[in-house]
């Protein structure tokens, strides 16, 4: 009879040491929430920028790079957000490659012939030499010091 008894609690112990163990890790895979959910959302695309933002994202390095005064920002930026409007309203007509060449080409000389018209010669240079280095700036190169023997 005790014998029984010891297996009895044996065996209830046991059940009770399985469940629990079994209950912590879940017997049914993880627990999912009573809360349903919505339809996922797709990422949201970028929207794409305007073209006063893309002249504000380049004029600080034109400004820095030019050492343009106030009249002079305001001048550039102007011109630089007619031409980027029309070359944005050119991509979205989806021309032809070669009609959208020769109109990007006539937009980049009206650019330029405005730019020269509203800037002092040297800026307007140095716009387009900055212009062709893609807006990166000038290197300021330092200058060596001779050391003396």
């Amino acid at each position: 009879m005790k014998k029984l008894i010891f297996l009895f609690i044996l065996v209830l112990s046991g059940t009770q040491l399985l469940s629990a163990q079994m209950g912590r890790y879940g017997t049914y895979g993880p627990q999912r929430s009573s809360i349903p959910r919505g339809p996922e959302v797709p990422a949201k695309e970028e929207e794409p920028k305007t073209a006063e933002e893309l002249v504000d994202a380049e004029m600080p390095k034109i400004t820095e790079a030019l050492e343009l005064n106030d009249f002079e920002q305001a001048v550039v930026r102007s011109i630089l957000t007619k031409y980027v409007q029309q070359r944005i309203e050119l991509q979205i007509l989806n021309l032809p490659k070669d009609k959208a060449m020769e109109a990007f080409e006539r937009i980049g000389r009206d650019q330029n012939r405005d730019l020269k018209q509203g800037l002092p010669a040297e800026k307007y240079e140095g716009f387009v030499e900055l212009q062709e280095n893609g807006f990166k700036g000038k290197k300021k190169r330092k200058k060596k010091k001779k050391k003396k023997t």
